[in-house]
């Protein structure tokens, strides 16, 4: 699976993709229909292709939506895995890195169509207006941006929002602290424009990979290779001298300038609030567009839960990516890992941990809100014990009601690192400084033999009531239950 198309057939066979025949106006309609068909939890992509006034161009809005089945499929497993299991498995996956493979230019899909000069016009492809008040229309929102290290040359993908500004000019906003801000400025540094490319359809792994944080010294292209188990095809620009990848659907190029800056935003972000007010913000000055035949613009539509296209991917992501970085670091005992699609993907993360000695929860709380997949935004770290699944808020809230002590159980992390999109910061220029909070939601290590005993089914009586459960006149199947009472225990 090397390509957008490859992955929506295997997505069709697996009856997740809807086809939006019918025609849709860009401006604010295709964001309503995406809005309201997201409110089925694990309900289809849609893939808009006739879209007014843009014949012969695409959009497909939230490609993983809040679908496990398609992220399972992304990253190369079983649709049937379960939500920890997939996060279990990606993490181990992170630590492989395969570096990517280069080929001609002249066979690469995306060069189909080259575009340069007086010819470039960004507005064709069909960009959606997402919100009523956002900026404009966002072509980047779903995509993959490319800078280099001056320095070291390496290649960093991430995900960043870019609002049309005309023809030829796209929005440039980074967050304080993001690769693409810190590459950037490093050429302004040296005297030169950024070079700068944008992919607006692509594999949807490479999209996951450059909206997941990794070391700033590794490029993207090798851990979305581990994660593929084989290379990225890429080619190297002859005009921003980029590695950009061969199977993408649409690729613009150009420059960014330290002198030159426009108008961008405000754009309905992934807390499902405005945001960064619009301000002066750099652009990328386009000098070059590559596309396929009846290419496909992918977007993400920024909103509550569970129409927020960053919720399940960045959730998954992010989980995968902190379970990572605590094995990496050798803590122990470490049995899940989650960040609830709730919470924006991002806000919450949940460890779940057999203590193996006194202050072992601390330990697991504080890392895991400043290692390289948690640091980012991330408000609240609850720490669970093994009995707990990280993945049910109901199992969380209960082991926070009743194993944590306010007074006691609570830590607070001042000036982490953070962005100007966290709405609950004021003045926004505070905002790229947030905080933290860490509760202990385990038993309490000293007292852990003499805890309060957790009621639990005895396992014989729920496996001869699931037998039953049809003859009993219920609906449905017998939940799974997974804790049972000790072998021998005397009531």
């Amino acid at each position: 699976m090397k390509s957008l198309g490859d992955w929506l057939a295997k997505v069709e066979d697996l009856g997740e993709l809807a086809r939006i025949e019918a025609e849709v106006d860009p401006n604010l309609e295709m964001s309503t229909i995406t809005y309201l068909s997201g409110k089925q939890v694990g309900g289809p992509t849609l893939l808009f292709e006739n879209i007014q006034g843009r014949a012969g161009f695409r959009v497909l809005f939230n490609p993983f939506g809040s679908s496990y089945r398609r992220l399972a499929l992304t990253v190369r497993e079983d649709p049937g895995t379960g939500p920890i299991d997939l996060a279990r498995t990606l993490a181990h996956k992170m630590r492989a890195r395969t570096q990517p493979v280069e080929v001609d230019p002249s066979i690469a899909p995306v060069n189909q169509n080259i575009e340069m000069g007086d010819d470039v016009d960004v507005t064709k492809f069909g960009a959606p207006v997402m919100w009523p008040r956002d900026g404009g229309a966002y072509i980047g929102t779903a995509d993959v941006v490319l800078t280099m290290d001056p320095n070291s040359k390496r290649i960093n993908l991430g995900t960043y929002r870019q609002m049309i500004e005309g023809p030829n000019q796209v929005g440039f906003y980074a967050s304080p602290g993001k690769d693409a801000l810190l590459d950037r400025e490093l050429w302004w540094s040296q005297g030169k424009p950024a070079p700068v490319a944008a992919v607006y359809g692509c594999d949807p792994l490479l999209y996951l990979t450059a909206a997941t944080t990794f070391p700033k010294d590794v490029s993207e292209y090798e851990f979305a290779g581990g994660i593929a188990g084989e290379p990225i095809e890429v080619f190297t620009s002859e005009i921003t001298g980029l590695k950009l990848p061969a199977n993408a659907e649409i690729i613009i190029e150009g420059f960014s300038y330290p002198d030159r800056t426009a108008q961008e935003g405000p754009f309905g972000e992934f807390q499902g609030y405005y945001g960064r007010p619009g301000g002066p913000t750099p652009f990328i000055e386009v000098t070059a567009i590559r596309y396929r035949n009846n290419p496909i613009l992918m977007s993400a539509l920024m909103a509550d839960w569970p129409s927020n296209e960053a919720g399940a991917m960045w959730g998954l992501a992010k989980s995968a990516k902190v379970w990572s970085d605590l094995e990496s670091m050798g803590v122990p005992g470490i049995r899940g890992v989650w960040s609830p699609p709730e919470a924006a993907g991002w806000g919450w993360t949940v460890v779940s941990i057999e203590q193996k000695y006194a202050g072992h929860a601390a330990q697991v709380g504080a890392l895991a809100a400043q290692c390289m997949g948690g640091a980012y935004f991330t408000k609240y770290i609850v720490v669970v014990d093994e009995d707990v699944d990280p993945t049910s808020l109901a199992e969380v809230i209960w082991a926070m009601a009743t194993r944590s002590r306010p007074k006691d159980s609570i830590d607070i992390l001042r000036e982490t690192w953070s962005t100007y999109l966290d709405p609950s910061q004021n003045p926004p220029e505070n905002r790229p400084w947030g905080s933290k909070c860490i509760i202990n939601a385990c038993k309490e290590f000293k007292y852990i033999k003499d805890f309060a005993r957790r009621t639990r089914l005895d396992r014989s009586v729920y496996e001869k009531v699931a037998a039953r459960w049809q003859e009993l006149g219920l609906r449905s199947e017998a939940p799974t239950v997974s804790l049972f009472e000790d072998e021998g225990f005397v009531r």
